[in-house]
């Protein structure tokens, strides 16, 4: 007689994987859990939006002066009220934001720009090359940039190009160490030594490999970078060498404002809540974006 076989077991079939992650998705994910960072990235959209799109629908132009409406307080017919030469502040208020913001994120571009060249060639260098060019970098901390803007803005035509080259050029030394303390860590990473070995050169390597994986770093810094060149854009215009008239950015309305101040407070108190929230928002964000790149800081 055949003896039956014995059955084997079949293999338990095999779970399905779960789906990966992507650090973006991650970082997107634990940034919408973040109540300030999402209010503070909506405020930003939505003033934003109002100062590019608003002046399309304004009643009247930033430069119209009526004197018979000197220094009006908020009305029907102007809802901040009217300037010192009878103009509309909400006008003023829209465009003023533009030049703000644009300085903020003009100048930015520029220092991040030239810091995150400056640092990653330092840092994937290294040897004698990093330590001259970060002690070039410790001998321009030393240096009142504050008198090199102002000479700037002095000795060459005032003009809001120049605004943008002056203000971007010294905000990215603190971007190039930055950068430079990225590149050093994955300088020993074993895909930045496979692509050694596979001859690429160092120009390539830093600009295709190195600075892309640096950017979580580098954008929440950036974040942290437009409110402070806004802050110095608003302090040369209170020296009177920012935005020349007729136009106006926020510094220059608060500069106005701040002359009358005890007989019109709104002509200070409406650019100043506009310049503030900005502020407060693009630092709420960076916060956030701080936090969701950070995977140490997941709770998940």
């Amino acid at each position: 007689m055949m003896q039956a076989l014995p059955v084997t077991e079949l293999p338990a079939p095999l779970t399905a994987a779960e789906p990966g992650v992507s650090l973006w998705r991650d970082a997107w994910l634990r940034l919408r859990k973040n109540r300030l960072a999402v209010f503070g990235g909506a405020t930003l959209i939505f003033i934003t939006l109002f100062c590019l799109v608003g002046p399309w629908f304004a009643p009247y132009r930033y430069e119209q002066q009526d004197f018979a409406q000197y220094a009006k307080p908020p009305s029907a017919q102007h809802w901040f009220g009217t300037d010192k030469l009878g103009r509309d502040q909400l006008t003023r208020i829209m465009y003023g934001g533009r030049i703000s913001l644009g300085v903020g994120i003009c100048a930015t571009l520029v220092s991040l720009t030239i810091g995150m060249l400056y640092g990653a060639f330092a840092g994937f260098l290294g040897g004698k090359v990093d330590v001259v060019l970060m002690r070039i970098v410790d001998i321009l901390y030393a240096l009142p940039f504050m008198v090199f803007v102002i000479l700037l803005m002095t000795v060459f035509t005032r003009n809001i190009i120049l605004l943008f080259v002056a203000i971007g050029a010294v905000e990215w030394l603190t971007m190039a160490r930055i950068v430079r303390g990225q590149v050093q860590s994955l300088r020993k990473q074993e895909f930045i030594e496979a692509a050694l070995s596979l001859g690429l050169s160092r120009r390539r390597i830093v600009l295709r490999h190195m600075i892309p994986n640096v950017l979580g770093p580098v954008a929440v810094y950036t974040t942290l970078t437009i409110p402070a060149v806004m802050l110095l854009e608003a302090f040369l215009s209170f020296l009177g060498l920012g935005v020349q008239p007729p136009m106006s950015s926020w510094g220059t309305m608060i500069k106005d404002g701040a002359e009358l101040m005890e007989e019109f407070p709104w002509l200070l108190l409406i650019p100043a809540t506009f310049f503030s929230l900005t502020l407060f928002s693009l630092n709420f964000l960076g916060d956030g974006l701080r936090d969701a790149l950070d995977v140490r800081t997941s709770k998940d």
